[in-house]
């Protein structure tokens, strides 16, 4: 069966492998392996549920983290003509509630129930096992989700402390698959890995590509990607083809001397996102994997992942000192602003705006020439070949470990703790790269005596409505902020002082 036919949406490709080829694998975890049998059986199941018990067309937020029932549930409710939404086990509960207020699902499925962790009663909820039950009447036809419906809503990062929710439609994501089958010479029945939550949008880079050409994903629960010990028992089993993951995971793995072809010898692909990709990791990256292709991509979750893409050669690394982030797809055009120099995306996978937001979809999307439009908030240039370069954030949003945070949103929340009067957060580059949130903090009735202590207390008030990775690993305590001319705080100031 060929993955590639030119704009075939992607639920109509994932069903073709689920019906013609229901023996082949497609999740392999450490406890047992799943067929596309099952992956269709299990989601019509997910299916008759949502078209007989949910009688609105609002999203459904999927709640777990990297199992293969979350894959299941995604494909059921996009076969029930539904958005869904997919939410981690591990986020905070403010920011779940905050998420829950903005979405305002019709259902909430519990893929993870062994989790202490309390949802919007008012939602009505239902368990995985609770689906597999269902014993309603069946269906002998799914709506599926249409073109222009939204298939997926991702939340990210907010200016004002509320996340925002992308919504990606059916033909934004089929766009994507296609250009990412056929540009990168993925092939059919490959075994891609499933890192990234399925909460990041980095996910989406593998799960699609994957399943709409019969592949199989393999993935590496959280607590192995964190024990260095455990990462590198499980990494040898999955026996990976395509590697999808930031750049800061494949640093980690490079620290592992054996993490090379020797001891990976099926790993043909890797594919970088989510933050940029150093001149000095795809040069020691290459020295470990002579033989594999290594490429180096761009995109906002708002465009839909990825909109450029570039191989990493030995001439590319030869050339640049800052590596390029790719060649445009042939379907989209970048708009560079003459002034700010901000990346303006045009194209078909262009999101239509963000969900139940109109305030914030006018200031981010507009119209191009009768094609949807992002503006990115990324600096960058074009050279004469094309080449797309990124040249840092024109506002203050920044990648760290491939995640987007709004630094004005951990701002936000850091000053709702009693011992802050003001907090502002710089971010600590190394290699054009951000490393780690720095808090610089003007405390306020603070009760303790040391500044550990302190520190200990805002991070642990801080961790009640902010992830893990947005919460600053350094503070910084002072009486006063230098301020500019204007009276405004002098970021740059402060910006030259955390990374002097």
């Amino acid at each position: 069966m060929n993955s590639k036919v030119d704009n075939e949406l992607t639920l109509n490709a994932i069903t073709k492998w689920t019906e013609q080829f229901p023996e082949r694998l497609v999740y392999k975890t450490k406890e047992r392996n799943y067929t596309y049998g099952e992956l269709g059986q299990q989601s019509n199941k997910i299916a008759h549920y949502v078209q007989s018990m949910v009688a609105t067309s609002k999203p459904i937020v999927i709640f777990g983290d990297l199992q293969f029932e979350m894959v299941a549930a995604f494909v059921g409710v996009s076969k029930a003509g539904l958005p869904y939404i997919p939410i981690s086990s591990d986020t905070p509960p403010d920011r779940l509630q905050l998420i829950l207020q903005t979405a305002e699902p019709a259902l909430i499925i519990r893929v993870n129930t062994d989790t202490d962790k309390e949802l919007d009663y008012a939602i009505p909820q239902v368990t995985y096992d609770e689906l597999m039950q269902f014993d309603g009447t069946i269906e002998t036809k799914f709506t599926g989700v249409q073109p222009d419906d939204t298939y997926y809503i991702i939340f990210t990062s907010g200016t004002t402390g509320v996340p925002k929710g992308v919504q990606i439609s059916h033909a934004n994501l089929s766009r994507f698959v296609h250009w990412m089958l056929t540009d990168f010479d993925l092939r059919d029945g490959s075994t891609y890995l499933a890192q990234a939550a399925y909460s990041f949008d980095l996910s989406v880079m593998g799960l699609y590509p994957a399943l709409a050409s019969g592949s199989i994903l393999a993935p590496l629960k959280k607590e192995e990607t964190v024990n260095f010990k455990q990462l590198f028992t499980r990494l040898p089993e999955l026996s990976l083809e395509n590697w999808i993951s930031t750049p800061s995971f494949i640093d980690i793995c490079l620290m592992e001397p054996s993490f090379d072809a020797e001891h990976y010898p099926t790993i043909s692909h890797f594919l970088f996102c989510g933050e940029e990709l150093t001149h000095a990791t795809a040069t020691l990256l290459s020295e470990r994997f002579p033989q594999a292709k290594i490429f180096n991509t761009y995109g906002p979750t708002e465009a839909t992942v990825a909109i450029s893409g570039v191989e990493i050669t030995k001439d590319i690394l030869d050339t640049y000192k800052r590596l390029p982030i790719g060649y445009v797809k042939s379907d989209t055009r970048i708009i560079i602003d003459e002034q700010s120099k901000e990346i303006n995306i045009v194209g078909p996978t262009v999101s239509k705006g963000y969900l139940n937001n109109a305030e914030k979809t006018k200031e981010a999307f507009f119209e191009f020439e009768g094609q949807p439009a992002y503006h990115t908030g990324d600096a960058g240039s074009l050279d004469e070949n094309g080449l797309l370069f990124y040249e840092g954030r024109i506002d203050f949003q920044v990648k760290l470990h491939g995640y987007r945070i709004e630094l004005e949103e951990v701002e936000h929340h850091l000053s709702q703790c009693p011992y802050v009067k003001q907090a502002i957060v710089i971010p600590k580059w190394q290699d054009h790269k951000v490393q780690q949130l720095v808090a610089v903090v003007i405390p306020e009735n603070s009760p303790f005596e040391k500044p550990f202590q302190l520190t200990k207390a805002i991070r642990e008030a801080a961790s009640q409505t902010l992830m893990d990775y947005m919460v600053p690993k350094r503070f910084v305590y002072k009486e006063t902020f230098p301020m500019t001319q204007n009276g405004k705080v002098d970021r740059k100031a402060l910006h030259a002082e955390v990374n002097q």
